[in-house]
């Protein structure tokens, strides 16, 4: 167990980032990654935004509100999911074994690696350097021997931080953080906490596995029992998994409404789609994971009788999915996924409007091209916008 080490590598403000990068002249200023519309949410924002109030899923008009002076970009999933591949073969080149969480976050096993790299945060500076000489952006490496410590370390020093918990000190380091900032701990299970009069992680580790269980029911009660106490949870399991390709959204204050969901549902689709098409598979199935505020995990999938073309047919069976497995309530977390992959071309069907689909399949495609070769996209990527409702 000694031995045993995890960095939690998270880009920072990725998006918004990314498009500093792009215009340099965004540098500085208050930026949200969303469509300004009545009915449209924040994707995510800048820092110096975020100064305002402004975060992930929030109405575009409270957040206009809120900072009047923000600058709004409708933004680029072609281009950030470009990026985001630039930045994990780097992860992946430096570390034994790594796993993607998401566009913007990975974990790296780097047991056994002090004999390469020096100490664990000599190690984890030299990876930022190569990220950002290589990338220009800038990510925040949490250290600890679980991978739950190590989410939270990389969250306590941003931006472009480095937090190492030693084992010794795990527990200290979730006191000093609080209840608030464990991660999967969301607005809803504070409040019932507090309910309890638990208002604290001290508090919280008075309680037995069994009365935590009988509070919060089992899967919530279990959870709360061992984030308190250091011990990973384990909810990463099956994130790395062979022939599929997935993503997942993870939302704090949990996510509501019609509108903010199928916009998440559609930026997963077009994520997973693009990075299908980078790696030339094929997907036949779809699925859908959902984990609402008390961490029960539902999850569904499906495998078409006709092929699926582009990440509009995705965001459509997507959408068709989610909406007949909702139950109610906020989402904490959003996955979608493409299963059974071959490699190669789409084999051709029989159906009603293939060529039609075929066309959008290139127009994506094409739009992946020119992204890559750093050629301005966003016209065409407004053309996909245009049909994504």
């Amino acid at each position: 167990m000694s031995d045993t080490l995890f960095f939690h590598v998270d880009l920072d403000a990725f998006f918004a980032a990314v498009e500093v990068l792009v215009n340099p002249n965004l540098k500085g200023k208050p930026l949200i990654i969303g469509h300004n519309g009545p009915r449209s949410v924040v994707s995510t924002c800048s820092y110096e935004a975020r100064k305002f109030g402004v975060h992930s899923a929030m109405p575009m008009v409270t957040a206009l509100r809120l900072c009047p002076q923000a600058i709004c970009v409708d933004g680029s999933m072609k281009l950030y999911s470009e990026k985001s591949k630039q930045v994990m073969t780097i992860l992946r080149d430096y570390a034994p074994q790594m796993t993607q969480a998401s566009i913007d976050e990975a974990y790296l096993d780097m047991s056994g690696t002090t004999r390469i790299y020096g100490s664990p945060k000599d190690s984890a500076k030299r990876l930022q350097e190569r990220v950002f000489n290589q990338t220009g952006l800038t990510a925040s490496i949490g250290i600890a021997q679980s991978r739950y410590i190590a989410k939270l370390a990389s969250d306590y020093h941003k931006p472009n931080g480095i937090t190492y918990v030693p084992l010794s000190r795990e527990v200290e380091f979730i006191d000093l953080i609080g209840l608030k900032k464990l991660w999967g701990i969301g607005k809803a299970t504070l409040e019932n906490l507090r309910g309890h009069h638990i208002s604290d992680t001290q508090t919280l580790r008075n309680f037995t596995e069994e009365g935590l269980q009988k509070l919060f029911g089992t899967a919530q009660g279990s959870y709360l029992y061992k984030i308190s106490r250091g011990i990973d949870p384990g909810i990463y399991q099956g994130e790395a998994k062979s022939h599929s390709i997935s993503a997942e959204r993870t939302f704090y204050p949990d996510l509501f409404g019609e509108d903010a969901i199928n916009q998440f549902l559609y930026e997963l689709a077009q994520e997973i789609m693009f990075r299908a098409f980078d790696e030339n598979f094929v997907p036949k199935t779809i699925g859908v994971k959902i984990r609402y505020a008390d961490f029960s995990t539902f999850s569904t999938s499906l495998t078409p009788n006709v092929g699926i073309y582009s990440s509009k047919d995705v965001y459509d069976y997507l959408k068709q999915l989610f909406w007949a497995k909702y139950k109610s309530g906020g989402i904490r977390l959003l996955g979608a996924g493409l299963y059974n992959l071959y490699y190669g071309e789409a084999p051709e069907q029989m159906e009603l409007f293939v060529e039609e689909k075929i066309k959008r399949q290139g127009l994506e495609k094409t739009i992946l091209k020119l992204s890559k070769s750093g050629l301005e996209v966003k016209r065409a990527s407004n053309l996909l916008s245009k049909t994504k409702h």
